[in-house]
């Protein structure tokens, strides 16, 4: 409850600001002022509706449509902020180099005492122009952003290199499918894509590492059903994001283990391919402990009875994990939950909340990727952060 009213405070702030510069100087007569700051505030609550609907047990149709609206008005008044926030900075420091270039000519004896009158009338229309240039750049990038949200993910495929790896295990392929957030405006036709995508990619391993779904199971069940044809000769694997505790986690984890995945729960298998064996773990995600005891998520324990294996692999959610899984002795990280940021520029934000938010990266002896997701979470923008299918193609340093 706290964290919802210091979200819904932060956001009222956010469009506040958006009102005082975009509202005020426009000069509209009071009944027009009134209509604008009041859909601005029905714009606040808006993006919660569908999760209070939920909550209380509203399903269907008109869930839908309000979550269509709701996220993605949410989408265009945070891009419009940014975009805002940007103008006035910039004009801030054109002011400032201005009184200060004013200032030094003071201190030459240069500066010239001529000033020219400012028109009010003038100033307003240039600010109102100004104003309607962002109105239509942020309509433009969110249709952009959705454009990219809602297209076939990219296929991305990455070169692992791994010391001593066996001949056996030279090329093995996992397939990494996460945070696909199957809810609301991702519904069955986006998993089947996916599912055919992965199909077609014919991966030794597949990996689901988290955030498949917003909302319960009996509400997504049909949506989530393609999962079940994903195929891999050495088997699918689930581990839990956080989103999985906020939708029922037991659930969940029921519904993915009879759609066919292996879950792993701070645990481990132990993959073999000819003379090679890959020690594949799994934790649950780096919060999971704030929900229940049993899913405190711990990479020591995930391997813990595991013999030698010729490499050591952690399916980890939270990039966060990686100071223990590389005090661990993991050779490879596989991670999500960042969405690379998801749209501009709030990549900011997520690099301020994670050790790493998209890519391969080197962490002391141990390498970690973060995907950038398959779906997306909340607004259906992506800008800057194409979504994604990863390969992860184990090769012999």
């Amino acid at each position: 409850m706290i964290f919802l009213i210091v979200v819904i405070a932060v956001l009222s702030m956010m469009y506040g600001y958006i009102g005082w510069r975009l509202i005020v100087p426009a000069a509209f007569s009071l009944p027009v002022n009134i209509i604008l700051w009041a859909a601005l505030v029905v714009l606040v609550i808006l993006p919660f509706l569908p999760i209070i609907m939920r909550i209380n047990g509203v399903e269907g149709q008109a869930v839908d449509i309000a979550a269509w609206i709701g996220y993605l008005s949410f989408g265009f008044l945070t891009l419009l902020f940014a975009l805002i926030v940007i103008k006035d900075l910039s004009l801030l420091s054109i002011t400032v180099f201005q009184k200060l270039a004013h200032f030094a000519g003071n201190l030459l004896g240069s500066s010239s005492e001529v000033t020219e009158a400012v028109d009010p009338e003038r100033r307003r229309l240039l600010t109102n122009s100004i104003n309607l240039g962002i109105l239509g750049l942020t309509g433009g990038m969110v249709g952009y952003g959705m454009y990219q949200a809602m297209r076939r993910p990219d296929v991305i495929e990455v070169t692992v290199p791994i010391d001593n790896l066996p001949d056996d295990l030279n090329g093995f392929t996992i397939a990494q499918i996460t945070d696909i957030h199957v809810s609301h405006t991702i519904k069955r036709p986006f998993v089947q894509t996916v599912v055919d995508v992965v199909s077609e990619l014919k991966p030794d391993l597949i990996a689901l590492t988290g955030d498949l779904a917003d909302g319960s199971v009996k509400q997504l069940r049909d949506d989530v059903a393609p999962l079940a044809d994903l195929k891999a000769p050495h088997g699918c694997y689930f581990i839990t994001g956080n989103h999985e505790y906020y939708s029922g986690v037991q659930q969940w984890l029921e519904e993915t283990s009879r759609l066919g995945f292996n879950v792993l729960i701070n645990e481990h298998r132990v993959v073999s391919k000819g003379e090679g064996r890959l020690l594949l773990a799994g934790v649950t995600d780096y919060g999971g402990g704030g929900f229940s005891p049993e899913h405190v998520s711990d990479p020591h324990k995930a391997k813990e009875g595991a013999p030698d294996c010729h490499a050591k692999i952690l399916l980890a959610h939270q990039p966060k994990s990686i100071f223990e899984a590389a005090k661990a002795g993991y050779d490879y990280v596989i991670s999500g939950h960042t969405h690379g940021g998801q749209y501009f520029p709030y990549h900011v934000l997520a690099a301020l909340a994670q050790p790493y938010i998209s890519g391969l990266h080197n962490h002391g002896n141990t390498r970690i990727y973060v995907s950038k997701g398959t779906g997306y979470w909340g607004p259906q923008i992506r800008i800057g952060a194409r979504s994604e299918i990863t390969i992860h193609k184990l090769i012999s340093a």
